[in-house]
């Protein structure tokens, strides 16, 4: 019989301790140790129209941002004329201010995509894709861009810009688009 006794005070005691333990609150300060705490009085308006500190930035993040803006400063498309890889002077502006902007950021390297219309072979239409991306490179490179930052690639008719069979939409997909290299 004290055996029984005996267990059930070391049982009733075990689930008291566990019983407390689980209730048990703790308590934390959300502001760190190093930080002291100021007070703000009425005089005090101007305090919503500070700026927030500025976080640093990681080494990732700040690429993304950049290659972000370097492709809203490379989007731009050139055109081309039915037939044609030649530049035309709307184009070669487009090509100066891409010049820029790469050696701006100069750690990215592009892609250079050469498309046309529909109209003609697929084999026709992929040599002269790559036509117009090279004319592009060519310029560029007389710009003082070196080969080894561009990558030329000709999608012939394969992926129009504008599906429709119109002269306008024809004259849409006759372009070169740039394009960050990942």
């Amino acid at each position: 019989m004290n055996a029984k006794r005996f267990f059930a005070s070391i049982m009733m005691l075990c689930m008291l301790v566990a019983l407390g333990a689980g209730c048990a609150k703790k308590t934390t300060d959300s502001m760190p140790a190093s930080a002291t705490k100021v007070e703000i009085s009425d005089k005090d308006s101007d305090w919503q129209s500070q700026p927030a500190p500025a976080r640093s930035m990681t080494e990732d993040e700040l690429r993304a941002q950049q290659r972000e803006q370097a492709q809203r400063e490379l989007g731009n498309m050139i055109f081309f004329a039915f037939d044609s890889f030649e530049l035309t002077p709307e184009s070669r502006e487009v090509l100066n201010a891409k010049a820029d902007a790469l050696k701006k950021y100069s750690l990215f390297t592009i892609v250079i995509e050469g498309h046309c219309d529909e109209r003609g072979t697929s084999e026709y239409n992929l040599a002269l894709g790559e036509r117009r991306a090279k004319a592009a490179q060519q310029f560029l490179n007389q710009l003082g861009i070196p080969d080894n930052r561009m990558t030329i690639v000709s999608y012939g008719k394969e992926r129009p810009l504008d599906p429709s069979k119109t002269e306008s939409a024809w004259s849409k997909n006759r372009r070169d688009e740039f394009k960050i290299q990942n």
